[in-house]
């Protein structure tokens, strides 16, 4: 199987061409490639495929095989590789994704794709919409107990299901041993994505992600954006900000005339290559 590697602020994917070739289990096959130690090592795989809706169509599996409705990180990525690889001409996409259709702006240098700016929709804010088993309009800033201890969460969903919870400093904070119980929390039916954020400016956030199904990952875009509808929700931030995360930085836009989140970032292609199945 042919097979690119690429990745988006440090949120690495393997990605498969389905334009030109069938995979079968792909399931069982994200759990092969992610292996860090005995497959290509990723945080899960990216099948780029036709679409009867849109440009293209991304289906995306997390490094334990479960199948993850949306990755911004990812979605950059297969812009540009549709691009960068001749599948497409265009420099604006239509991306169908399992949250919806997304739009990408490709910038193009050189011939080459530098920069994706996705209109990620609008935020979920409703409960049982996220899902989260809460019987209130919203949950914002609600205190909750994992394991002893209280955390202030706010939940948001990008078309995949996030909490967010501010910290004073993010680099210090447990997030392997409170994102694995976070995660499983029995008020996430679906499981979560684990946000932990600590506000550094008015316009400036550092944030490290949990990412259900996979751990702690270098970067979410989905995650950056969740975080700054939350810091905006709770008065930390204004609609527009640059996240900070392991992996490299991410811009993103609350437009409240819109209500639509965008986010803009680079995508690298790491390297390509073949791999016996």
């Amino acid at each position: 199987m042919k097979f690119t590697k690429m990745q988006g602020a440090g949120n690495d994917y393997v990605y498969v061409d389905c334009t030109e070739q069938e995979v079968s289990e792909p399931e069982k096959l994200a759990v092969k490639v992610s292996d860090r130690h005995f497959g290509i090592g990723a945080d899960g795989l990216v099948l780029i495929c036709s679409s009867q809706v849109a440009d293209f169509r991304m289906r995306m599996f997390n490094a334990d095989g479960s199948e993850a409705q949306m990755c911004g990180n990812a979605s950059r990525c297969v812009g540009k590789y549709v691009y960068d690889n001749k599948l497409t001409d265009k420099t604006q996409l239509t991306l169908e994704t399992g949250a919806g259709i997304k739009t990408l702006r490709l910038l193009v240098e050189s011939g080459k794709v530098a920069r994706i700016k996705v209109d990620m929709g609008a935020p979920e804010l409703r409960p049982e919409k996220i899902p989260v088993l809460w019987n209130q309009e919203r949950m914002v800033n609600t205190p909750v107990e994992v394991n002893g201890k209280t955390f202030r969460m706010t939940t948001v969903s990008m078309g995949n299901p996030h909490v967010v919870i501010f910290v004073d400093d993010v680099s210090e904070f447990d997030v392997h041993h409170w994102g694995k119980l976070i995660e499983k929390h029995h008020l996430f039916p679906e499981k979560v994505n684990v946000e932990f954020v600590e506000v550094m400016l008015k316009e400036e956030l550092r944030m490290r992600v949990w990412e259900r199904g996979s751990g702690e990952t270098m970067s979410c875009g989905t995650g950056a954006c969740a975080s700054v509808v939350a810091s905006v929700l709770n008065g930390w931030t204004s609609s527009k900000a640059m996240v900070h995360l392991l992996g490299g930085d991410l811009e993103v836009e609350w437009n409240i005339d819109t209500s639509h989140v965008y986010m803009s970032g680079g995508a690298e292609t790491v390297f390509t290559g073949n791999i016996e199945l």
